[in-house]
């Protein structure tokens, strides 16, 4: 009984640190260092949030880029179901899933015969990606643009300005976040 108290005392002030003041004060330091993204890297759009930079999002029709492919269910590009699908290069299911988004691909696009970037048919690790690759943004720039009837180095040129390149030149790839792309083509006026 007598060390009954004592730990009663220390677990009460270990909750009160770890559950209670340790997570106040780094939320605090994250609020006043980098309020954007202690929030969730929100995109606004007229005041109103329109998605994440951090998460993908489903675009499907001919006026937008697509995304890469989701790996998430039941529904596409779900942070709550986050993770890979899991399937081996020579999977059934992998091969007929990659058949199907190229021909999608080919169906909205059928005077494009460039070789279909890999990002656009295959899903990333965690199955939220937010980004294509660059070769990916270019595969899709002729049916973007008669979508949005602009002249295809029009898009060409917002598909640059919106190519984020790897940190320091040296860590990862250069990519395209998929939503900033759409924001920057919605601003630009058809010709």
């Amino acid at each position: 009984m007598p060390l009954l108290r004592p730990a009663l005392t220390l677990f009460i002030l270990l909750t009160l640190i770890t559950g209670v003041v340790y997570p106040l004060a780094v939320t605090g330091v994250a609020q006043g260092l980098l309020p954007g993204r202690a929030n969730g890297s929100l995109v606004f759009k007229g005041g109103q949030a329109v998605g994440s930079e951090l998460i993908g999002q489903n675009f499907a029709d001919a006026g937008h880029f697509w995304s890469r492919p989701s790996a998430t269910a039941p529904a596409p590009y779900d942070a709550n179901a986050s993770g890979a699908a899991n399937l081996g290069p020579a999977n059934p299911a992998l091969l007929d899933a990659v058949r199907a988004r190229i021909a999608a691909l080919r169906a909205t696009d059928p005077g494009n015969g460039a070789p279909v970037p890999v990002d656009l048919v295959t899903a990333s690790a965690s199955g939220l990606d937010p980004h294509i690759s660059p070769a990916a943004a270019l595969y899709q720039i002729s049916r973007v643009a008669r979508a949005h009837h602009l002249p295809p180095e029009r898009v060409r040129q917002q598909v640059d300005a919106q190519t984020e390149q790897p940190f320091l030149g040296l860590f990862g790839e250069p990519r395209v976040n998929v939503l900033r792309l759409h924001l920057a083509l919605d601003a630009i006026p058809a010709e």
